[in-house]
């Protein structure tokens, strides 16, 4: 049985307050933080990356969901794309699937050749080596679903119109690919799993479980971030609140209550 909606929103508050402190050291201390958010279809990298940025300023922590490459990109060194949206100082940049794309969607679903997954697996540690080196923070999540909670998922995005935008034809094509998709990710780990980059698994057979763990795993590895707000002085006003009265739609009558 999943985790109850106010148990989960009971311990996310604390963390929420934590996360709010960590994106003001990081300001303060000019940090740069890169967040990677993998795993299958329908594993939770959305609601996961709403947990660490929803409470956020936008302008300091953004996410990164890249479309599939234009022809341009196509002819471009393989990374060039991801490196124009890596951080600057005081930046936290969430990737919503990131250049790992090559080991898993590209390779199993025949989009990149057996030769572009093996230079990319080859280049991987030396590319996050040098993003490791250059002082930038990475921290890469791999997210855990069994067959039968995606087969859920897919069949709950199927039926809710609200969800149905989630729901591609890559996604049901990969439902037969389940095991591909294993060895692809074994493959992976296998040859990015580093001292510098390590892979952290996280299991998202229960989501609101998921979300808490990763954001406890998040915030206990990066420094001593505790950092509290400036002080803010707020002197009363000198006159009488003025109201907004030109043009304005009224609020929106309640309903009737049943």
């Amino acid at each position: 049985m999943g985790m109850k909606r106010k148990d989960y929103d009971d311990a996310l508050e604390p963390l929420t307050l934590e996360l709010v402190s960590m994106a003001r050291w990081a300001k303060a201390s000019g940090a740069r933080i890169v967040v990677l958010f993998e795993g299958r279809d329908t594993a939770g990298k959305g609601g996961a990356i709403g947990a660490v940025r929803d409470s956020l300023n936008p302008r300091q922590c953004r996410t990164v969901a890249l479309s599939k490459p234009t022809e341009a990109e196509l002819t471009q060194w393989y990374f060039q794309r991801y490196v124009a949206h890596l951080p600057s100082a005081g930046e936290i940049v969430l990737f919503d699937r990131s250049w790992y794309n090559r080991a898993g969607v590209e390779k199993v679903m025949g989009y990149a050749s057996e030769a572009q997954v093996a230079a990319f697996l080859a280049a991987v540690p030396a590319f996050e080596r040098l993003l490791v080196d250059d002082g930038i923070l990475l921290f890469k999540y791999w997210l855990t679903t069994d067959q039968e909670c995606q087969e859920e998922r897919l069949r709950e995005r199927l039926e809710d119109p609200l969800k149905r935008w989630k729901l591609s034809p890559i996604d049901l094509a990969a439902r037969e690919k389940y095991d591909d998709y294993t060895a692809a990710r074994e493959a992976m780990l296998a040859a990015t799993h580093t001292a510098h980059a390590p892979w952290t698994l996280v299991d998202f057979n229960d989501q609101k479980r998921g979300r808490l763990t990763l954001v406890r795993d998040l915030l206990s590895r990066v420094p001593d971030t505790h950092e509290e707000p400036a002080a803010i002085e707020f002197p009363p006003l000198e006159r009488e609140p003025a109201k907004e009265d030109y043009g304005v739609l009224k609020p929106i009558a309640d309903y009737p209550v049943d």
